[in-house]
């Protein structure tokens, strides 16, 4: 058939009317908008690199809000339209907002704040076979295997026995010590390279080196543990026994990357879920005058399954509902203002990833560089822990994603009987108000270095930049 036959052909018209066709959002964006998405990409990688736990995250979350003109409640004596303020709680878990023309409701964002990482066990510190090592414990989803061999930094609060407080940051400047956990050479790894992929390294391997020059002292025994306790008292006054109620964390000791030879994906550790918490924030920052509040929730321990004082189980959100009707003179019940906003839970999925297709479901499976996934539901098996968005709400989104002209696609994570996973949407939703996943698709989820689209990372910030003023 010829190319005006093909014009003229009134099934082919029809086709393009009826047919649901999922377009690179690269081709999408005109050209002249490639320089915002990479630009907006290259301040995304420089929060990613610095944001590494969930309370260096929250740190840099609110060094933009004031850079933004946010102020933190406790500053706060009263709230009118287009008033801008945030509420830390614990250093982990972060709510701000942009006071709209209707104040008794809200257009929610949530996202979190952690990632799967190593912390250490309470008594972490032992000698073996001329080497200092620290025994951990792993958070969150992770394939053990993964973080061998892999540098390592660490992050985290410790306290004196007086009571003085201590942070730790060392292996993230160029010049810092890193850390490392070895794994068994492949001429020595028969047997190892039997065991099932979750046990080809476990738990109790995952024990990371920390020291290895020995004390000059006949009387001391644990030379090497001798030496780097030591170290850690001259540095940082700290004991051994201070191990046990500190929070210390090991993540991978690398910058965020542009990947391929065109820049057009980003590596990084931590892009479940920091990916949203980014885009979110900004377009927090950058929206004005909203017809209703616009509120961005980061919550913790998502990756744990979100309990904890600061996980979205909590009471977190409705506590600051609570302070917000305060200080805004509002006769409501929190759980009102709640039950009749709207929300998205903007959290990554999974991309197809073409060397393991089998997985997915080709049909139903988000694409690199398609836009943002509008997911109707997320869980395993028959949506088993999951939020199920309803089909109005589903048009709701679709609505302002099309209005505002924002790449989207929709998928799964996954096959149905293989697995899923997990967001804080029905803990959002659980308070009456209409809730749906939308984030970036990612591949490497869950690993050490985890890979995104810059194009879907920019029409998610859109979408949640038009979702705030809708």
């Amino acid at each position: 058939m010829t190319e005006k036959k093909e014009k003229n052909n009134p099934n082919k018209k029809l086709e393009e009317k009826l047919f649901y066709k999922k377009e690179s959002a690269w081709t999408d964006f005109a050209d002249s908008e490639h320089k915002k998405i990479f630009d907006f990409a290259f301040n995304y990688k420089t929060f990613l690199s610095e944001s590494k736990t969930e309370r260096l995250c929250i740190e840099n979350i609110i060094k933009i809000l004031e850079k933004a003109g946010f102020k933190n409640i406790e500053n706060l004596k009263s709230v009118k339209k287009g008033d801008k303020g945030y509420k830390v709680f614990k250093g982990k878990t972060l709510t701000a907002f942009v006071a709209g023309e209707k104040m008794d409701e809200f257009r929610l964002i949530g996202s979190h704040v952690d990632s799967p990482r190593l912390d250490l066990k309470p008594s972490p510190l032992y000698q073996n076979s001329e080497l200092a090592l620290l025994k951990s414990h792993y958070y969150g989803g992770i394939k053990k295997f993964h973080w061998v061999n892999t540098p390592l930094e660490l992050h985290g609060v410790a306290f004196t026995k007086s009571g003085k407080t201590v942070e730790i940051h060392i292996g993230d400047k160029e010049s810092d010590p890193k850390f490392i956990i070895p794994d068994l050479l492949p001429h020595l790894a028969k047997e190892q390279m039997k065991k099932e992929g979750s046990k080809i390294i476990e738990g109790e391997e995952l024990n990371i080196i920390c020291g290895h020059i020995p004390l000059r002292d006949k009387d001391i025994k644990e030379k090497i543990k001798f030496t780097i306790l030591k170290h850690l008292n001259d540095t940082h006054g700290l004991i051994e026994e201070d191990f046990a109620f500190a929070e210390l964390e090991f993540v991978p000791a690398q910058k965020s990357i542009d990947i391929g030879f065109d820049r057009g994906l980003v590596g990084g550790y931590g892009q479940d879920d920091r990916v949203c918490v980014y885009t979110s924030l900004m377009a927090l920052t950058e929206t004005k005058n909203p017809k209703h509040t616009a509120v961005a929730y980061f919550s913790d321990k998502e990756e744990t399954g979100s309990n904890g004082d600061t996980g979205a189980e909590s009471f977190s959100l409705v506590n600051f509902t609570f302070d917000y009707i305060k200080l805004a003179g509002l006769d409501i019940l929190p759980w009102k203002i709640l039950e009749r906003s709207k929300a998205i839970s903007a959290d990554v999925t999974t991309a197809m990833d073409p060397t393991f297709s089998s997985v997915n479901d080709p049909q139903n499976v988000s694409y690199l560089g398609k836009g943002v996934s509008i997911e109707k539901y997320g869980g395993g098996g028959g949506k088993y822990s999951t939020n199920d968005a309803h089909a109005e709400y589903m048009q709701f989104l679709r609505n302002i994603a099309d209005k505002n002209s924002i790449p989207w696609q929709t998928g799964e994570m996954g096959k149905i009987d293989i697995g899923g996973g997990g967001t804080i949407a029905m803990f959002m939703s659980r308070f009456g108000m209409d809730c749906v996943d939308a984030g970036p698709c990612v591949l490497g989820m869950h690993s050490t270095c985890e890979v995104t689209s810059k194009a879907d990372i920019y029409s998610a910030h859109l979408l949640y930049k038009a979702f705030f003023t809708e």
